[in-house]
């Protein structure tokens, strides 16, 4: 359904399961960028009406998201810790080369998103199949669903502001990008490159 080439191992779930309070805290600060990330493209690409108006229900969705992860780390009584680095941020941000063409730069921006929230979503769903705890794997089971929704719209902008068939080369490209510098692996990383959400920090530093 995603289109990605690399499948994350089950074994990353158990890795998420033994540093439940990290994964959150990373989580909640990984949907706060996501936020950060659309409102930075509706700044950087106001005349877009329609990229606007998607961006702002994506920004609401993902700070909804945001308290979602962090009310239901309050009932747990968790505490929101410290966000980490994330060296994968820095992997995705050299595939694509810099250019100084404005809607190149949107484009590699939207499809480097997409691949994200992709990512984000196959991720959840090997984390709500291969948990015991039945109400977090409900609760990674609905976010599922809406990571796969905003996976579609930032890959269906890219198509729509520049040739799809040029766009589609560039993210079957990226979607080869090999999984060995994608954070699945069971080795020990860093928590939060367990959810790759992270990259968007990148993108709101314009």
């Amino acid at each position: 359904m995603l289109g990605l080439q690399f499948e994350t191992k089950t074994s990353w779930a158990e890795i998420a399961k033994d540093n439940l309070q990290q994964i959150l805290t990373d989580h909640a600060f990984l949907e706060q960028k996501a936020a950060s990330n659309a409102v930075s493209l509706i700044i950087n690409y106001s005349e877009e009406t329609k990229l606007v108006q998607a961006m702002s229900e994506i920004a609401i969705e993902e700070m909804e998201h945001f308290k979602m992860v962090h009310d239901f780390m309050v009932k747990r009584g968790m505490v929101l810790g410290r966000e980490q680095k994330n060296d994968y941020a820095i992997q995705l941000q050299k595939f694509f080369k810099k250019t100084g063409d404005r809607n190149e730069a949107l484009i590699q921006r939207l499809l480097i998103a997409a691949l994200i929230e992709a990512r984000s979503c196959e991720r959840f769903k090997v984390f709500s199949e291969n948990m015991e705890d039945e109400e977090l794997s409900k609760f990674y089971k609905d976010l599922m669903v809406s990571e796969a929704n905003h996976y579609t719209t930032f890959l269906g902008f890219a198509r729509e502001y520049q040739d799809r068939e040029i766009v589609d080369k560039k993210w079957k490209a990226l979607l080869a990008l090999p999984v060995t510098t994608m954070p699945c692996k069971t080795a020990p990383l860093p928590l939060n490159q367990l959810l790759v959400k992270a990259t968007l920090l990148l993108f709101t530093s314009d």
